[in-house]
């Protein structure tokens, strides 16, 4: 009579102090199931109470206490077995078969062995399979069976890391298909077959382009030629789903296979690039094709590509460009994604609806742990900024980073192991197992599909060649490449599976190999042809950017004061607080007679009419809400509830979302999100803002790489702002400069406006004038030395009359100039001209010297410059006067162009503060003295100030 066929079930056999435990585990189960350990509860959950009155095992024919060592010693196995499958689950991918070469250095698995828990088979084959594996099938029977069983699926071709992920419905899900949907690991003979087909036709594009185009760089694939058939799987499934865009990332490794096989680039196409590279007189740069003015080109193997899967009729595919910087593409395509999401045609924030796009982004596995944007583009996974649902990762991980081995790239045991702290679930397949990487991916899919979260797969492969095809890679890795000389493709491997399995025979997998080279050789005859009918070098005009273009950016002042009057009009449940609320109100009269609008309302106004126009508006970076100096308050928070409020969304007149995000503490990977945002939806007026200037050199590579060059290199038009906080005032080396120099050095081709203003007037006429702009050809970048201390200087607000009548200007002159007693021309930007204003509001001889505020830097406003100085005919010098360094700032960049425009005779010269490695004095008592001196300077005769100096 077995335990089950009993009343008592397994309680009977014990009493004493034994049934007491056990009663007393049952108190603490009924109270908290997850309180009593995972064998016990199932014991419970099975059996249920132990029946009251119980004594002693009424059908026991041992002593008591044989009885119970016997109960005793079954439930530590009970409770060692369920430790040994929880083992088995988080830790077999240290025992499972993912790597194709057998390089990596073998794992302790000790924890996977039933013998370290003091367990044997017989013990295991005692215990019901049910109490250690809820998932069990009827086959299964024994914990024997189960571990046995459960062992084979963790330590297959595909490997698992879910213990991290913490909430507990994503890892039973996860396990649960792991263990029990067998769709995940089945194809059928027909999908094998295709599979096949496919993997001939990665390997066979790569071997066309070795043996034709000797030689030349492609950062072939081959290692990981399972990419491609993962990619299909991933893009027809989200297809199904009904997903409109496919947004994907990816470095130079296997790119050009995938732009062929799953971005349908004609291979024609391809061979053309790859025939016509490089022209070393014209073209330095490897693979750039075509002489254009404004236009550089990128090699072949950093652009991307767009096009429609066909079976959908509606998806989209998208593959981004992006330079050797091989992580900085991350943000950007999740930028593109969100984008894609969103529905901006209402006035509040737009509508997120995740299913209309799917991110993925292609990693390299020396890439993902070293380069710090990875992490910072992981952490957008949950922030409601920012968040897109979920992107699946690959890792395309070929053990090595250039010729540099695991060992010196990474402290982690798997080049993965980042995302564990993002709770990211992790997979690692074997390259050369393609049917268990179509498993990872199907098992991906539903995830993020379920879940709406990332998803991460190691893809371990190998690198067939070096680094790029003419690299040696035997010099650093010899024992590696010995090992890959010998080592059947991933084609030929699985070839031999479906012949051994009578899938296909021999003669129809060298037909399919046949078949392929004859497309591709054709594909190549193609472009001879045509080479040889068409010799021409064709060369194309330059782009003709214009700088205001026909943007009307005056509104009536009748429009101005309502729409102030909207934004002040607070819902009547809103709790303003007290503080902030006084300062609010004092807008109120700011467009009346004797009014003034200052910096911060001179931007809401903007804001406001922008929208008025039906133009979305997306700001976003750190403290943006408030404001880093307190002066924005777009979000307002209910001081008795903490909601949130935007007067922006409650406007009447907006017809567009309005879209504003703290951002995490991040530059890079923000400022590249939002360049992709603003790529991908241009109709869409995104600003990002810096907390301060100063801290925009953290993202430098998205600058240099997408703002400054992506129209030049890619055709990729963008109109994003960046609004810089920049002005000495004594806060140091870390709060003064946003380095203008940098961007002014990068200034070429009509590529972006870099500007410095004093008037919040000219503020909302150059946001009005770039958000006008912005789906036109002239669309590009606008660079802001934006205020701090100016934000509340009263020489800075501009009376409603300002904002209702002109348009931005390029120059400003504050004061009139008497032109014959003119003999000093002092240019200037940004902060220092409104401390110069205020020094010769106290001057009482002053008509010898003129000022113009130069706003619009780049591009240089000569004619306007030029008007100035043709209106001077007693001008003895024209000064360049700015707070900055002498070998930062303008002064570099003005220098030439003042000299190429002064009259004969008239001297150029400087006045700022001498050349420095650092932006700026610690010390406040430092920077008043030097700020009060080139101030004196610039308001002083050179004579007179020479004999003061003296």
């Amino acid at each position: 009579m077995t335990t089950r066929d009993t009343k008592e079930g397994p309680w009977a056999s014990y009493f004493g102090p034994n049934l007491g435990y056990v009663y007393e585990q049952y108190d603490l189960y009924v109270r908290d199931p997850e309180s009593v350990d995972p064998a016990t509860r199932a014991l419970f959950d099975e059996w249920g109470a132990p029946p009251a009155g119980l004594e002693a095992s009424p059908v026991s024919q041992s002593s008591p206490v044989s009885v119970q060592r016997d109960q005793m010693a079954l439930l530590k196995d009970v409770v060692a077995a369920d430790k040994l499958m929880w083992n088995i689950r988080t830790h077999g991918h240290l025992a499972a078969d993912t790597d194709p070469l057998s390089l990596r250095t073998p794992s302790d698995t000790r924890l996977l062995e039933p013998e370290t828990y003091n367990l044997s088979p017989e013990s295991l084959k005692a215990i019901p399979a049910s109490l250690i594996w809820e998932n069990a099938q009827d086959d299964v029977t024994t914990a024997w069976d189960a571990i046995q069983k459960v062992t084979k699926i963790y330590t297959n071709a595909v490997a698992y890391e879910f213990s991290h992920v913490y909430v507990e419905e994503e890892r039973k899900w996860l396990n649960e298909q792991v263990e029990t949907n067998k769709e995940l690991f089945t194809l059928s003979s027909q999908e094998r077959v295709e599979l096949l087909k496919r993997l001939i036709q990665v390997e066979q594009f790569e071997q066309f382009l070795h043996r034709t185009f000797v030689g030349q760089k492609r950062f072939s694939i081959e290692g990981l030629d399972a990419l491609v058939p993962m990619l299909d799987g991933i893009v027809n499934r989200f297809a199904d789903e009904g997903a409109e865009h496919i947004l994907m990332g990816m470095a130079h490794r296997g790119r050009l296979n995938v732009l062929a096989h799953v971005l349908g680039k004609p291979y024609s196409k391809i061979f053309s690039e790859f025939h016509h590279a490089p022209n070393k007189d014209l073209i330095p740069s490897e693979g750039s094709i075509g002489i254009n003015y404004g236009w550089t080109g990128d090699v072949k193997y950093h652009l991307g590509a767009y096009r429609s899967v066909q079976e959908s009729g509606k998806t989209r595919i998208k593959l981004a460009n992006n330079p050797s910087h091989l992580e900085y593409v991350d943000p950007v395509v999740e930028g593109f994604t969100r984008a894609a999401q969103e529905d901006r045609s209402k006035r509040g924030f737009p509508d997120l609806e995740f299913a209309k796009a799917v991110a993925i982004l292609i990693h390299g596995d020396a890439a993902f742990p070293g380069e710090g944007v990875v992490a910072e583009t992981l952490n957008f996974n949950k922030l409601t900024g920012y968040r897109n649902g979920g992107t699946i990762h690959f890792i395309a991980n070929n053990r090595l980073g250039f010729t540099t081995d695991n060992k010196d790239a990474r402290s982690t045991h798997y080049s993965s192991d980042l995302a564990k702290g993002y709770e990211i679930p992790i997979v690692h397949v074997n390259a050369d197992n393609p049917e268990a990487c179509i498993a990872a991916v199907r098992l991906a899919s539903e995830y993020r599909i379920r879940f709406k979260k990332d998803f991460l797969i190691d893809l371990v492969g190998y690198r067939r060649f070096g680094h790029n095809e003419s690299d040696d890679p035997d010099v650093t890795q010899p024992l590696m490449y010995e090992k890959v000389r010998n080592h059947l493709t991933a084609s030929a491997l699985y070839e031999n599976e479906l012949v051994e399995a009578k899938i296909i025979t021999q003669e129809q997998a060298a037909a399919m190999r046949d078949e392929g080279w004859k497309v591709l050789q054709e594909a190549y005859d193609q472009i001879k042809r045509e080479e040889s009918s068409d010799n021409e070098q064709h060369v194309s005009e330059p782009v003709r950017i214009s700088h205001q273009g026909d943007v009307e950016t005056a509104v009536s002042l009748k429009l101005l004061q309502t729409i102030n009057k909207e934004l002040l009009d607070f819902p009547k449940d809103f709790n303003v607080y007290p503080k902030l609320k006084r300062i609010l109100e004092r807008r109120a009269d700011a467009l009346e007679d004797g009014g003034k609008v200052d910096w911060a309302l001179a931007e809401t106004l903007a804001f406001a009419t922008i929208l008025s126009d039906g133009k979305p508006i997306r700001l976003s970076g750190q403290d943006v809400q408030r404001g880093t100096f307190a002066h924005r308050h777009l979000i307002l928070t209910d001081a008795k509830t903490g909601a949130p409020y935007s007067p922006l969304h409650r406007l009447p007149q907006a017809n567009a979302s309005f879209a504003i995000h703290n951002s995490p503490l991040s530059e890079v990977a923000v400022l590249g999100f939002e360049y992709g945002y603003n790529v991908f939806s241009p109709e869409t007026f995104v600003l990002w803002e810096a907390q301060y200037g100063d801290f925009v050199n953290c993202a430098q590579v998205i600058i240099d790489q997408f703002i400054a060059a992506g129209r030049v290199k890619w055709g990729q038009k963008s109109s994003l702002v960046m609004l810089l906080p920049h002005g000495y005032e004594g806060q140091g080396p870390e709060h003064s400069s946003a380095r203008l120099e940098r961007f002014l050095q990068n200034s070429a081709e009509g590529n972006w406006t870099v500007a410095n203003l004093t008037s919040a007037a000219q503020y909302f006429h150059l946001l009005r004038l770039q958000a006008g702009l912005a789906e036109t050809v002239h669309a590009k970048p606008l660079i802001v030395m934006a205020p701090k201390s100016l934000i509340r200087n009263p020489r800075v607000a501009s009376p409603g009359l300002e904002l209702a009548e002109g348009t931005f200007k390029p120059v400003l002159e504050p004061a009139p100039a008497v032109p014959k007693q003119v003999e000093r021309l002092v240019l200037c930007t940004g902060k220092v001209a409104i401390d110069l204003d205020e020094a010769l509001s106290s001057e009482k001889d002053k008509d010898w010297v003129h000022v113009a505020r130069v706003e619009r830097l780049y591009p240089f406003p000569e004619e306007e410059v030029q008007a100035i100085v043709g209106n001077l005919p007693k001008l003895k010098e024209i000064v360049w006067l700015q707070e900055e360094p002498k070998n930062m700032g303008s002064w570099t960049y003005m220098e030439p162009k003042l000299r190429a425009l002064a009259p004969e005779g008239t001297t150029v010269r400087y006045i700022g503060r001498p050349e420095r490695s650092s932006t700026a004095s610690g010390y406040q008592t430092v920077h008043a003295f030097e700020q009060s001196r080139l101030i004196s300077q610039a308001v002083t005769p050179t004579e007179q100030y020479s004999k003061v100096k003296s």
